[in-house]
């Protein structure tokens, strides 16, 4: 049973910090530990598992920058709100972090039945208390990747391998980090 829990003091769990303060290697962040990416406000959200972006600087702003299937209801979302959280948790939460992928919340009430406790961050995007660590963004640019972009046979086999069919194509979602949050 999901435990909600919007009107929480967000400030009692997490303090802000700015990128440069981000503790994790960025390639353990964005390869291996799995964010769980979150788009709507407190009547209806949705969120799903990232794999796969990275974290840097565009247009001279600190960004995330993720790959999401263009069937994605969270990337719906994401594109009606503008903005969105990237959550991390410690492994004590795969299994819920799992569930989270096993199902759209387009067709389904996953969102009612993840064992999470949803936050309403002081921006009014959602996260999870038992996040670790939570990185605020304000879309900035979704794009489609053409495959004769890429330069190395590699690259381009795995781009025509994930665009036989349209629903599978793949969208980059790049984001400013508008916020970052650690549990305290």
């Amino acid at each position: 049973m999901k435990r909600h829990s919007i009107s929480t003091n967000f400030n009692q769990l997490f303090k802000q910090i700015i990128p440069e303060e981000i503790s994790d290697n960025v390639f353990t962040l964005v390869g291996k530990v799995f964010p769980v990416i979150t788009a709507g406000k407190e009547d209806h959200y949705n969120s799903m598992i990232g794999s796969g972006g990275g974290l840097g600087f565009l247009f001279k702003r600190p960004t995330t920058w993720c790959v999401l299937r263009a069937d994605r209801y969270t990337l719906e979302m994401i594109q009606k709100e503008q903005t969105y959280t990237m959550s991390y948790f410690s492994d004590e939460y795969k299994e819920q972090i799992l569930f989270l992928g096993s199902k759209s919340g387009r067709d389904s009430e996953k969102m009612k039945e993840v064992e999470l406790t949803s936050v309403q961050t002081p921006s009014g995007d959602i996260s999870f208390k038992e996040a670790r660590l939570i990185i605020e963004c304000k879309l900035t640019q979704i794009t489609t990747l053409n495959p004769n972009d890429f330069c190395t046979q590699e690259a381009k086999d795995y781009i025509n391998e994930a665009y036989k069919e349209p629903n599978d194509y793949r969208k980059y979602v790049f984001g400013e980090i508008t916020h970052i949050w650690v549990k305290k």
